[in-house]
């Protein structure tokens, strides 16, 4: 499977999911973005079209996280959930974006759980 084939199978995968998951104040999306060395993660507003917030490993505070992949991913997952729960949001809509829900899109998720995210 060539590279565009793959990119244009994410995007297909990422269209069926967006048809159901949406977004809105009360309960935004948490949409997650992997490349091949970093992970970006965004709290959004499907229905005002925002963003309320985002964490990434490009961040400065994140620039001394050490470990694996999947260990930054968590830390980056917590993160997300300890900003999310000072604006006093608990509860979001996971959106994977065609990924797989496996490696670090799953440690992501579930140091969003541990920190106290319900979703």
């Amino acid at each position: 499977m060539s590279q565009a084939d793959k990119a244009a199978s994410r995007q297909k995968i990422k269209a069926r999911s967006r048809a159901v998951v949406r977004g809105t104040q009360e309960r935004p999306r948490l949409c997650v973005f992997r490349s091949l060395s970093q992970i970006y993660v965004q709290l959004i507003d499907d229905v005002n079209g925002k963003t309320l917030m985002a964490a990434s490993t490009m961040t400065k505070e994140n620039a001394g996280l050490g470990g694996t992949k999947s260990e930054v991913s968590a830390a980056v997952g917590k993160q997300i959930a300890e900003k999310a729960l000072a604006q006093g949001i608990t509860k979001v809509v996971f959106d994977r974006n065609g990924f797989r829900y496996h490696g670090r899109i799953k440690a992501l998720a579930d140091g969003a759980r541990e920190a106290g995210l319900i979703f």
